[in-house]
Protein backbone atom coordinates (compact mmCIF):
# COMPACT_ATOMS: atom_id res chain seq x y z
CA UNK A 1 0.00 0.00 0.00
CA UNK A 2 2.69 2.24 0.07
CA UNK A 3 3.02 3.02 -3.88
CA UNK A 4 0.10 5.15 -2.75
CA UNK A 5 2.39 7.72 -1.29
CA UNK A 6 3.04 8.89 -5.07
CA UNK A 7 0.10 10.46 -5.32
CA UNK A 8 0.22 13.21 -2.52
CA UNK A 9 4.19 13.93 -3.99
CA UNK A 10 3.50 14.03 -7.20
CA UNK A 11 0.28 16.61 -6.43
CA UNK A 12 2.73 18.70 -4.57
CA UNK A 13 5.65 18.49 -6.63
CA UNK A 14 4.06 18.92 -10.06
CA UNK A 15 1.63 21.42 -8.86
CA UNK A 16 4.44 23.42 -7.55
CA UNK A 17 7.00 22.88 -10.65
CA UNK A 18 3.86 23.73 -12.73
CA UNK A 19 2.82 27.07 -11.43
CA UNK A 20 6.18 28.61 -11.23
CA UNK A 21 6.40 27.56 -14.89
CA UNK A 22 3.17 29.24 -15.66
CA UNK A 23 4.61 32.58 -13.98
CA UNK A 24 8.15 32.48 -15.64
CA UNK A 25 5.85 31.86 -19.05
CA UNK A 26 3.72 35.14 -18.09
CA UNK A 27 7.11 36.75 -17.21
CA UNK A 28 8.80 36.30 -20.62
CA UNK A 29 5.96 36.59 -22.56
CA UNK A 30 5.68 39.91 -20.99
CA UNK A 31 2.19 39.66 -19.56
CA UNK A 32 3.43 40.64 -16.07
CA UNK A 33 6.49 41.98 -14.29
CA UNK A 34 8.57 39.76 -12.17
CA UNK A 35 8.08 39.49 -8.62
CA UNK A 36 11.07 41.31 -7.47
CA UNK A 37 10.30 44.56 -9.70
CA UNK A 38 8.80 46.67 -6.87
CA UNK A 39 9.32 50.10 -8.88
CA UNK A 40 5.61 50.76 -11.03
CA UNK A 41 4.72 53.68 -13.45
CA UNK A 42 1.50 55.47 -14.16
CA UNK A 43 2.35 54.66 -17.88
CA UNK A 44 4.67 53.56 -19.93
CA UNK A 45 5.88 53.81 -23.58
CA UNK A 46 4.45 52.43 -26.76
CA UNK A 47 7.57 50.95 -27.27
CA UNK A 48 7.75 47.38 -27.41
CA UNK A 49 10.26 45.69 -24.77
CA UNK A 50 12.97 43.57 -25.97
CA UNK A 51 11.38 40.18 -26.40
CA UNK A 52 11.90 36.99 -24.35
CA UNK A 53 12.98 39.09 -21.78
CA UNK A 54 10.97 40.44 -18.74
CA UNK A 55 9.12 43.93 -18.60
CA UNK A 56 11.48 46.98 -18.27
CA UNK A 57 8.18 49.27 -17.30
CA UNK A 58 5.38 48.18 -15.14
CA UNK A 59 1.82 49.69 -14.25
CA UNK A 60 -0.86 48.37 -12.21
CA UNK A 61 -1.83 46.35 -15.10
CA UNK A 62 0.89 43.71 -14.39
CA UNK A 63 0.98 43.12 -10.82
CA UNK A 64 2.25 39.33 -11.03
CA UNK A 65 -1.22 37.62 -9.69
CA UNK A 66 -1.74 34.22 -10.06
CA UNK A 67 -4.96 35.14 -11.90
CA UNK A 68 -2.91 37.75 -14.09
CA UNK A 69 0.04 35.27 -14.98
CA UNK A 70 -2.94 32.85 -16.25
CA UNK A 71 -5.13 35.25 -18.19
CA UNK A 72 -3.44 35.05 -21.88
CA UNK A 73 -2.22 32.18 -24.07
CA UNK A 74 -0.07 29.67 -23.78
CA UNK A 75 0.46 29.87 -19.95
CA UNK A 76 -3.62 29.98 -19.81
CA UNK A 77 -3.78 26.80 -21.03
CA UNK A 78 -1.34 24.89 -18.70
CA UNK A 79 -2.67 26.50 -16.02
CA UNK A 80 -6.07 24.94 -16.49
CA UNK A 81 -4.20 21.54 -16.80
CA UNK A 82 -2.89 22.19 -13.51
CA UNK A 83 -6.18 22.65 -12.16
CA UNK A 84 -8.16 19.98 -13.64
CA UNK A 85 -5.19 17.45 -13.01
CA UNK A 86 -5.02 18.55 -9.21
CA UNK A 87 -8.64 18.33 -8.91
CA UNK A 88 -9.09 14.40 -10.59
CA UNK A 89 -6.04 13.94 -8.00
CA UNK A 90 -7.35 14.97 -4.87
CA UNK A 91 -10.56 12.90 -5.37
CA UNK A 92 -8.45 9.72 -5.83
CA UNK A 93 -7.23 10.70 -2.86
CA UNK A 94 -10.01 10.95 -0.86
CA UNK A 95 -11.25 7.95 -2.20
CA UNK A 96 -8.35 5.66 -1.44
CA UNK A 97 -8.75 3.22 1.32
CA UNK A 98 -5.19 3.83 2.93
CA UNK A 99 -5.81 7.52 3.39
CA UNK A 100 -9.62 7.03 4.64
CA UNK A 101 -8.10 4.26 6.73
CA UNK A 102 -5.84 6.23 8.77
CA UNK A 103 -8.38 8.93 9.51
CA UNK A 104 -10.75 6.61 10.98
CA UNK A 105 -8.98 3.37 11.81
CA UNK A 106 -13.08 2.06 13.41
CA UNK A 107 -14.54 2.51 9.95
CA UNK A 108 -14.54 0.42 6.69
CA UNK A 109 -11.84 1.14 4.02
CA UNK A 110 -14.93 1.99 1.92
CA UNK A 111 -16.61 3.82 4.24
CA UNK A 112 -17.71 7.29 2.16
CA UNK A 113 -17.56 9.71 4.84
CA UNK A 114 -13.64 10.63 4.38
CA UNK A 115 -14.87 11.38 1.10
CA UNK A 116 -16.48 15.25 1.74
CA UNK A 117 -12.81 17.06 2.49
CA UNK A 118 -11.08 15.70 -0.65
CA UNK A 119 -14.80 16.78 -3.14
CA UNK A 120 -14.64 19.86 -1.06
CA UNK A 121 -11.07 20.72 -2.17
CA UNK A 122 -11.53 19.11 -5.83
CA UNK A 123 -14.76 21.42 -6.38
CA UNK A 124 -12.59 24.51 -5.19
CA UNK A 125 -10.29 24.21 -7.70
CA UNK A 126 -12.79 23.25 -10.58
CA UNK A 127 -15.05 26.15 -9.73
CA UNK A 128 -12.10 28.14 -8.60
CA UNK A 129 -11.04 31.86 -10.16
CA UNK A 130 -9.25 29.82 -12.84
CA UNK A 131 -12.61 29.36 -14.48
CA UNK A 132 -13.65 33.00 -15.50
CA UNK A 133 -10.84 35.82 -16.95
CA UNK A 134 -10.32 38.62 -14.91
CA UNK A 135 -10.33 40.76 -18.23
CA UNK A 136 -13.49 39.36 -19.22
CA UNK A 137 -15.58 38.72 -16.28
CA UNK A 138 -13.87 40.09 -13.33
CA UNK A 139 -17.04 40.10 -10.82
CA UNK A 140 -17.37 36.41 -11.80
CA UNK A 141 -13.69 35.68 -11.25
CA UNK A 142 -14.11 37.55 -8.09
CA UNK A 143 -16.50 35.39 -6.78
CA UNK A 144 -15.34 32.42 -7.75
CA UNK A 145 -11.64 33.11 -5.69
CA UNK A 146 -13.85 34.06 -2.72
CA UNK A 147 -14.91 30.64 -2.97
CA UNK A 148 -11.79 28.94 -3.73
CA UNK A 149 -9.56 30.41 -1.38
CA UNK A 150 -11.62 30.13 1.57
CA UNK A 151 -12.81 26.64 0.66
CA UNK A 152 -8.96 25.39 0.46
CA UNK A 153 -8.48 26.74 4.27
CA UNK A 154 -11.74 25.19 5.32
CA UNK A 155 -10.51 21.72 3.83
CA UNK A 156 -7.06 22.09 5.36
CA UNK A 157 -8.56 23.28 8.67
CA UNK A 158 -10.77 20.04 8.34
CA UNK A 159 -7.60 18.37 8.05
CA UNK A 160 -5.55 19.55 11.00
CA UNK A 161 -8.60 18.35 13.18
CA UNK A 162 -8.75 14.44 11.21
CA UNK A 163 -4.93 14.50 11.38
CA UNK A 164 -5.29 15.23 15.84
CA UNK A 165 -8.37 13.08 15.94
CA UNK A 166 -6.29 10.14 14.85
CA UNK A 167 -2.74 10.96 16.10
CA UNK A 168 -1.61 7.43 18.20
CA UNK A 169 2.15 8.80 18.32
CA UNK A 170 4.28 11.24 18.95
CA UNK A 171 5.63 11.24 15.09
CA UNK A 172 1.72 11.95 14.55
CA UNK A 173 1.44 14.31 16.73
CA UNK A 174 4.10 16.08 15.15
CA UNK A 175 2.69 15.84 11.92
CA UNK A 176 -0.50 17.74 13.69
CA UNK A 177 1.66 20.64 14.98
CA UNK A 178 3.08 20.76 11.06
CA UNK A 179 -0.04 21.18 9.53
CA UNK A 180 -1.82 23.61 12.29
CA UNK A 181 1.49 25.65 11.42
CA UNK A 182 1.37 25.66 7.93
CA UNK A 183 -2.60 26.26 8.20
CA UNK A 184 -1.87 29.54 10.03
CA UNK A 185 0.47 30.52 7.04
CA UNK A 186 -1.91 30.40 5.00
CA UNK A 187 -4.63 31.56 7.18
CA UNK A 188 -1.98 34.51 7.38
CA UNK A 189 -1.26 35.23 3.85
CA UNK A 190 -4.75 34.77 3.25
CA UNK A 191 -6.10 37.31 5.25
CA UNK A 192 -3.35 39.85 4.09
CA UNK A 193 -3.50 39.31 0.19
CA UNK A 194 -7.18 40.20 0.83
CA UNK A 195 -6.35 43.20 3.06
CA UNK A 196 -3.93 44.48 0.30
CA UNK A 197 -5.85 43.45 -2.93
CA UNK A 198 -8.54 45.97 -1.51
CA UNK A 199 -6.23 49.43 -2.45
CA UNK A 200 -5.23 51.06 -5.68
CA UNK A 201 -1.74 51.60 -4.69
CA UNK A 202 0.65 49.51 -6.84
CA UNK A 203 3.32 48.73 -3.83
CA UNK A 204 -0.13 46.72 -2.21
CA UNK A 205 -1.23 45.47 -5.09
CA UNK A 206 2.26 43.67 -5.39
CA UNK A 207 2.24 42.76 -1.76
CA UNK A 208 -1.31 40.91 -2.32
CA UNK A 209 0.60 39.00 -5.41
CA UNK A 210 3.26 38.16 -3.29
CA UNK A 211 0.97 36.72 -0.33
CA UNK A 212 -1.20 34.98 -2.90
CA UNK A 213 1.68 33.24 -4.02
CA UNK A 214 2.83 32.21 -0.26
CA UNK A 215 -0.66 31.24 -0.38
CA UNK A 216 -1.02 28.71 -2.88
CA UNK A 217 2.90 26.93 -2.18
CA UNK A 218 1.60 26.36 1.24
CA UNK A 219 -1.31 24.80 0.36
CA UNK A 220 0.94 23.10 -2.42
CA UNK A 221 3.11 21.87 0.77
CA UNK A 222 0.53 20.75 2.74
CA UNK A 223 -1.12 18.37 0.29
CA UNK A 224 2.24 16.81 -0.03
CA UNK A 225 2.24 15.85 3.99
CA UNK A 226 -0.45 13.21 3.15
CA UNK A 227 2.26 11.01 2.13
CA UNK A 228 3.28 10.34 5.63
CA UNK A 229 -0.44 9.22 6.53
CA UNK A 230 -0.13 6.45 3.22
CA UNK A 231 3.32 5.86 4.86
CA UNK A 232 2.30 5.24 8.60
CA UNK A 233 -1.70 4.40 8.24
CA UNK A 234 -1.24 1.56 5.83
CA UNK A 235 -4.06 -0.73 6.05
CA UNK A 236 -2.77 -4.25 7.55
CA UNK A 237 -2.77 -6.96 5.41
CA UNK A 238 -5.79 -9.00 7.10
CA UNK A 239 -8.04 -5.90 7.50
CA UNK A 240 -7.83 -5.37 3.67
CA UNK A 241 -8.16 -9.04 2.73
CA UNK A 242 -11.17 -9.37 5.39
CA UNK A 243 -12.51 -5.70 3.50
CA UNK A 244 -12.56 -7.33 0.21
CA UNK A 245 -14.31 -10.73 1.53
CA UNK A 246 -17.19 -8.40 2.70
CA UNK A 247 -17.30 -6.21 -0.44
CA UNK A 248 -17.03 -9.53 -2.59
CA UNK A 249 -19.48 -11.36 -1.08
CA UNK A 250 -22.40 -8.30 -1.19
CA UNK A 251 -21.32 -7.94 -4.67
CA UNK A 252 -21.50 -11.55 -5.85
CA UNK A 253 -24.52 -13.20 -3.64
CA UNK A 254 -27.36 -13.37 -5.88
CA UNK A 255 -30.97 -14.32 -4.59
CA UNK A 256 -31.79 -18.21 -3.66
CA UNK A 257 -27.63 -18.92 -2.91
CA UNK A 258 -26.70 -19.92 0.35
CA UNK A 259 -23.84 -17.89 2.27
CA UNK A 260 -21.24 -20.87 1.80
CA UNK A 261 -21.42 -21.00 -2.38
CA UNK A 262 -20.94 -17.27 -2.59
CA UNK A 263 -18.17 -17.09 0.00
CA UNK A 264 -16.23 -20.34 -2.23
CA UNK A 265 -17.35 -18.12 -5.37
CA UNK A 266 -16.11 -14.29 -4.66
CA UNK A 267 -13.21 -15.27 -1.89
CA UNK A 268 -10.84 -16.26 -5.23
CA UNK A 269 -11.56 -12.87 -7.19
CA UNK A 270 -11.24 -11.07 -3.76
CA UNK A 271 -8.22 -12.32 -2.87
CA UNK A 272 -7.07 -11.45 -6.95
CA UNK A 273 -7.76 -8.41 -6.00
CA UNK A 274 -4.95 -7.62 -3.78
Amino acid sequence: MTAWIILPISLSTFSITGIWIVYAMAVMNQHVCPVENWSYNESCSSSPAMPGSPKSCCTLEDVPLISKCSTYPPERCLFRLIGAGGARTSLTLAASPPLRYSWDPSSPPWSSEPLAPGTLRASSLLGGPGRFRVDYAKSLHYMGAGIAFPGRLLFVCLQCVLTYHAAASPLDGWMAHLRVSLTAVALISLVLSGVFFIHESPLLQHLAAVCEWVFVIDMLVFYGTFAYDFWAGSIPTDTLVAALQQAGSRGCKSPGSSSTSTHLNCTPESMAMI
